[in-house]
């Protein structure tokens, strides 16, 4: 034993022996990715990869390191593209396929093309389409740094993990938001949003935008589940990330309940407003706001609430940058000839009797956008809440 303050001198040997260093670094778990891409003639090539990670958010790039004699990477080097594909916990057979050396790789799996023309697996739980940004040399590995061409959820679900030497798997953590109580109402949001998962992922993949699932928990609005991303410049929305339930914020939640409750956290002269929005979306059948200059700040404000139990002046910060009276929310008329600056468009998922459960929102859109592209939205969303109320 050394001296105290002094380190021991480290065992150079069990550092130098590759079996010992492996079996340290598998107490890591790590997510399982299969890259995919195409050789020089076309044909698709992949691998699987325990190394990958995000990089960074702006620019967007992603990054796995390949051995330096694999033939996969040298093939995909030539090409310049490559698409990670997260692999589920119900693919380990796919993992066990490409992770061997020839023979035909592909063999059954299904398979479709997205920006690169690299393939995206079927039943992958997420996809990342990259193009090649920088190679680095590092040891007997190279650092590939792509850049981010496009990336979606496919199949929200247990991802597959290397851990050990072997597989293994793990509850997704978007199925309990930090911080939600576990009562009865709340397993039954969680619930209704396992149905609802695939059908927001396809519905942000046609409309090309952010579909977000919201419960009102208290007197919080929480996101409960996410699919597909907003336009660049647009912060993503986080799984538990919260908003007070204060007009003008929650508009659906109050036109489906007791709006009262919802108008009482006003001032009396402010509440005929927030009455009439509330009567106007329900009037309607669903929600629409618009982008203004106090947008993003607000934006910025709620992104940085603590997913769990935020502070009172926290809350506070955010409601300083809320106008109950502001036009934005609720707009009385759109016409076909508008070019609208839309910021959301959202539904009601409602039970049996009519009662609200959730609220889906079409988030993240462009600057402008067009009175079809309004009316895409809200029936696109729609028709995903008229399905999961069918099958309640």
């Amino acid at each position: 034993m050394g001296m105290p303050g002094i380190q021991d001198a480290p065992d150079s040997a069990r550092v130098l022996d590759q079996a010992h260093f492996r079996f340290v670094l598998g107490h890591y778990p790590s997510g399982v990715a299969a890259i995919t891409g195409r050789n020089a003639e076309g044909a698709p090539v992949g691998m699987v990869a325990t190394s990958f990670t995000s990089v960074s958010l702006d620019p967007p790039l992603v990054a796995f390191l390949p051995m330096r004699t694999s033939s996969t990477w040298a093939a995909l080097g030539e090409t310049g593209a490559f698409c990670i594909n997260v692999l589920a916990a119900d693919q380990e057979a796919v993992s066990r396929q490409l992770a061997v050396k020839g023979g035909d790789k592909f063999g059954g799996i299904g398979w479709r093309t997205e920006a690169t023309g690299s393939p995206v697996l079927d039943g992958a739980v997420a996809w990342i389409d990259c193009t090649v940004g920088a190679v680095h040399e590092a040891g007997d590995h190279f650092i590939v740094v792509g850049r981010v061409e496009d990336l979606d959820v496919q199949k929200p679900s247990s991802p597959l993990l290397s851990f050990q030497g072997g597989y293994g798997t793990v509850a997704s953590p978007a199925l309990a938001a930090s911080g939600v109580p576990e009562l009865p109402e709340v397993v039954e949001h969680f619930r209704l949003v396992d149905a609802l998962r695939p059908r927001m992922s396809a519905a942000s993949r046609e409309l090309g935008v952010e579909v977000v699932a919201t419960a009102l928990l208290d007197d919080e609005v929480v996101a409960l589940a996410t699919s597909g991303h907003p336009e660049p410049g647009r912060l993503p929305t986080r799984v538990g990330q919260r908003m007070p339930y204060r007009p003008p914020l929650g508009a659906a939640f109050a036109a489906w309940s007791d709006s009262e409750r919802w108008v009482a956290r006003l001032p009396p002269e402010q509440r005929p407003h927030a009455r009439g929005l509330a009567r106007r979306v329900r009037e309607r059948g669903w929600s629409a706001t618009l982008g203004g200059p106090g947008s993003l700040d607000l934006e910025r404000a709620l992104y940085r609430l603590p997913v769990n139990a935020p502070s009172s002046e926290e809350l506070h910060a955010v409601g300083g940058l809320l106008d109950p009276l502001s036009e934005a929310y609720e707009p009385h008329t759109f016409t076909a000839k508008d070019r609208i600056p839309l910021r959301t468009v959202a539904v009601p998922v409602l039970g049996p009797v009519g009662a609200i459960r959730l609220v889906l929102t079409a988030y993240g859109l462009p600057a402008l956008s067009t009175y079809d592209d309004l009316v895409r939205y809200r029936d696109t969303l729609l028709e995903v809440a008229r399905t999961v109320q069918q099958g309640a």
